[in-house]
């Protein structure tokens, strides 16, 4: 099993406040963690920082090899939580980082078996066979809308309120979260990223990337084809195979 992973601030902001971290435990086991952070000069890099810091902490400390699949869901919805309370203390005894929160795709791969914990608008996709399916579904006022029949999906796509999420780590005292477990099978690459990249490479050419690179190079071209679509925000992708 093979992760690589970068970010980029993009071609408009002055700063990146998107953040990553991955592991590999063993040929068949390995997690990602990426992170979009929002609020205040420096509230989201903060807060982006602090969940990446302490999940990845936590995660390579807790994980044990025998631990069954529900344990595993279990431990990384704990850690989760328990970002999220870190952040909101954060930003309780700081006024200037009121507000700040940040999105979290949190990913753990072990033999057969993807684990996922979601909160916000950053995308975890799993691409086979020249098919791509999004395992998770946005935390977002356009996907609430789709949700209801108010928009179409293509409609969705270029929503002025496209990037307003209703869910976020470190806003609240609590947050809810989603879990998604999927099959995992030799040949499936996963692709975690944040909305810089999701808002300006369409999941085709997804697809036609993951299937014609590997490694550095597969992850340069998905930056790079998230720039030459516009290259608004920052830009973060993770994949593994």
């Amino acid at each position: 099993m093979e992760v690589f992973s970068k970010s980029d601030v993009g071609l408009v902001r002055t700063q990146n406040q998107d953040d990553f971290r991955f592991g590999i435990i063993s040929p068949s086991c390995a997690w990602a963690v990426v992170c979009d952070g929002m609020g205040g000069a420096n509230g989201g890099n903060i807060a982006s920082s602090t969940a990446v810091e302490y999940i990845s902490g936590k995660i390579t400390d807790l994980y044990k090899s025998d631990m069954t699949k529900e344990q595993i869901g279990e431990l990384m919805a704990e850690i989760v939580l328990q970002a999220n309370n870190q952040i909101f203390e954060l930003a309780s005894h700081d006024a200037e980082l009121a507000g700040m929160g940040t999105t979290c795709e949190f990913v753990f791969v072990k033999d057969t078996t993807v684990h996922v914990v979601h909160v916000g608008d950053s995308r975890t996709y799993a691409i086979r066979g020249g098919k791509i399916k999004q395992l998770t579904e946005d935390h977002s006022v356009v996907q609430e809308m789709v949700r209801r029949g108010e928009l179409t999906y293509e409609e969705a796509q270029n929503h002025p309120n496209k990037n307003f999420i209703t869910r976020a780590l470190g806003v609240k005292a609590s947050v809810r979260l989603d879990y998604i477990e999927a099959n995992f099978i030799y040949g499936d690459v996963l692709l975690i990223c944040s909305d810089g990249l999701s808002n300006h490479v369409s999941t085709g050419n997804m697809v036609k990337i993951c299937h014609e690179n590997r490694g550095e190079a597969l992850i340069n071209k998905l930056i790079d084809c998230a720039k030459e679509g516009g290259g608004y925000d920052n830009i973060t992708a993770t994949v593994i195979y």
